[in-house]
């Protein structure tokens, strides 16, 4: 009787846990913790938390960027794998959320993360209006800062390959 009970205990203790996983997608309080630098550039995520990216696969793999530019290059490398979820970090206040309903700004003054022509994730449309206002970009939806982003894709890599061969001379 007992082993029935610590069977149940266990059984429902697992139950809520991956229901509370399921309606709450994997913890993010700790991103960084378990992924501090990306996976593709080597960036220190902490110090690029306002534009680091986590994506979360149906498969229950999580992988931890640094930038909308590495998570493209994650999604391409996994283009069998489907996506369950993708968070970005708000460039305001580096919370994560979720970028298929962030307001994006593409381009503007502000250099980018590994990108020429920077896109940023903000949790509301009035900080985006604000950034705007003050450094210039074009507000869009995530399919199109996803675009942007694998248009730029081949300038990018070129711009960081010259950026590292000049920092090793």
């Amino acid at each position: 009787m007992k082993k029935m009970i610590r069977g149940i205990t266990v059984f429902l203790s697992l139950f809520f846990l991956l229901l509370n996983y399921s309606i709450a997608g994997p913890a993010q309080s700790n991103d960084i913790e378990e992924f501090p630098f990306c996976k593709y550039c080597g960036m220190d995520r902490n110090r690029f938390a306002y534009s680091r990216m986590l994506l979360t696969y149906e498969d229950g793999s999580i992988a931890g960027m640094c930038s909308l530019h590495c998570a493209g290059i994650d999604i391409a490398l996994n283009i069998d794998t489907p996506i369950a979820a993708i968070n970005v970090g708000d460039y305001l206040t580096n919370k994560l959320i979720n970028a298929e309903t962030a307001y994006w700004v593409i381009g503007g003054d502000k250099a980018g993360v590994m990108t020429r022509r920077a896109k940023w994730a903000f949790e509301n449309g009035q900080d985006a209006d604000t950034f705007i206002t003050e450094n210039g970009g074009e507000l869009a939806g995530f399919e199109a800062a996803a675009k942007a982003s694998f248009e730029d894709m081949y300038e990018d890599i070129q711009m960081t390959r010259k950026k590292r061969k000049k920092n090793h001379k």
